[in-house]
């Protein structure tokens, strides 16, 4: 297959070539305030995820100084370890499975992923997540098996056959993308067979993969400094960071009609965003804008929280969401780069059963049944996560979840189920080994099931309550 500069860079010319245009700004905008407002909650509602999608790919790839940092674009990072209350650049995030790393920028040419072979009972996947928060595909042991191979990630400008020796062509939508491995460690003495595995992970521009010379260089991109989570919630920069994202996000076709609707505040792909040019009342109106979405955000944590919709619902692709924005941004919000209900489940915890908040001055259990365990093909854990951080819990014995690699320690019920012990102090030596630590103050837990079974997807399987004790 013969590589061409035409197939690699036709995306990033028509988002790069934006630029200069469209600088007109909302208060120059031929635009009510009262609409203003409007726009401006729908145009928050669809760029809060990716904004704090961009915030977290700028720690990990852009931001050497970044505690968070991994490494450079292009280039797999092993993570040899799982997540402690220290990695605080994710919410949520898992520390069942030592994690990899990738950063794609596919301007120039698409990357090649080579996987190894490994035991066919270790659990692992690969998920490719791109600018919108979509997760656009998988590679792993649910979707491509353990028998390893080569897989070529694509940009949206590349328009070439599958080539000699790779496995599968999986396109994504935007020119930067993320990927994240996950490789399941059984027990705490099973790290170095896990990092043998990382070792085993490739990553190669598809001209190296062919043997052939490499495409002419894209430039390089001048990233801009992104907000912290703070001001995400309330500053109207983050139009202007959106501004900067959608640059390397080709216009969909379903999204067209709305992009004109949010030039009319000025966002869209290389548009100016200017804070500081808006009148008092624009200003008003927009921020006014992002807070009703704030709003709306409540209103359906509240179906969260009620179970009416799961986090099955907010996670996963664009044909799946349904360009469901205000699902998509629960799904950042509550947990970013959370898997699609096929290859991970997440009921949560975030109410007892008398639909009271949790929290640790409160002492709490919840009951398995023999046969009612987690469904899960891969794995399953309990995570406690303190609030409103959503991060992991320091606790005295470095607990911070409960997992189907600990059945052999855990102390079973009479009747052979399981009660797991939710709070801040030990249940005492008898049952510390089935004790989640909770934080003193608000706190919400999350079970994962990794490759649910159908029971679980088809809602036959159902999570116990989580009970408060006196």
């Amino acid at each position: 297959m013969k590589l061409s500069r035409r197939n690699f860079t036709l995306g990033s010319t028509l988002a790069l070539g934006l630029a200069g245009f469209g600088s007109k700004s909302a208060q120059a905008a031929d635009i009510a305030p009262s609409e203003a407002r409007s726009v401006a909650k729908q145009a928050y509602i669809y760029g809060y995820p990716m904004v704090d999608g961009y915030r977290i790919l700028h720690a990990y790839f852009v931001d050497k100084k970044s505690p968070e940092f991994k490494g450079p674009w292009n280039q797999v990072v092993n993570i040899p370890r799982v997540y402690t209350p220290d990695d605080k650049a994710v919410q949520t995030p898992n520390s069942d499975t030592p994690y990899s790393m990738i950063g794609f920028d596919l301007r120039a040419e698409p990357i090649v992923l080579t996987v190894p072979s490994m035991e066919k009972d270790r659990y692992f996947s690969i998920q490719l997540v791109d600018l919108y928060t979509h997760n656009f595909d998988y590679i792993g042991s649910r979707t491509t098996g353990n028998d390893g191979g080569s897989f070529l990630i694509a940009g949206p400008g590349f328009k070439g056959d599958t080539p000699k020796g790779v496995t599968k062509v999986i396109r994504s939508e935007t020119e930067l993308v993320l990927g994240i491995y996950r490789t399941q460690l059984f027990r705490p003495d099973d790290l170095d067979n896990v990092k043998k595995v990382q070792a085993q992970y490739k990553a190669e521009p598809l001209s190296a993969f062919l043997g052939q010379p490499a495409p002419a260089p894209v430039p390089a991109i001048d990233f801009i400094k992104p907000l912290i989570p703070d001001q995400q919630k309330t500053s109207p920069e983050l139009f202007n960071i959106l501004n900067f994202v959608l640059r390397f996000c080709p216009t969909d076709p379903s999204e067209t009609e709305l992009m004109v609707r949010f030039a009319k505040i000025g966002v869209g792909a290389g548009k100016a965003f200017d804070v500081k040019t808006l009148s008092p009342d624009m200003k008003t109106a927009i921020e006014q804008g992002m807070t009703e979405a704030w709003i709306d955000l409540a209103d359906l944590k509240k179906k969260i929280d009620a179970r009416e919709v799961t986090s099955g619902d907010l996670l996963g692709t664009r044909v799946h969401l349904k360009n469901n924005y205000l699902y998509r941004m629960a799904g950042a919000v509550l947990g970013i780069y959370g898997n699609s209900k096929e290859e991970a489940m997440y009921p949560v915890y975030a109410v007892d059963s008398a639909s009271q908040k949790l929290d640790g001055s409160s002492r709490y259990t919840v009951h398995f049944a023999p046969d009612q365990l987690p469904a899960a093909n891969a794995f399953w854990s309990l995570t406690m996560y303190e609030l409103p951080s959503r991060l992991l819990v320091a606790n005295p014995i470095d607990r911070y979840l409960l997992n189907k690699s600990m059945l052999p320690q855990f102390l079973k019920d009479a009747d052979g189920g399981l009660t797991f012990y939710l709070q801040n102090e030990s249940p005492g030596d008898a049952k510390e080994t089935n004790w989640l630590p909770a934080p003193k103050g608000p706190f919400m837990v999350v079970m994962r099931l990794y490759w649910p079974k159908p029971e679980a997807l088809d809602g036959s399987w159902k999570q116990p309550p989580l009970m408060k004790t006196q």
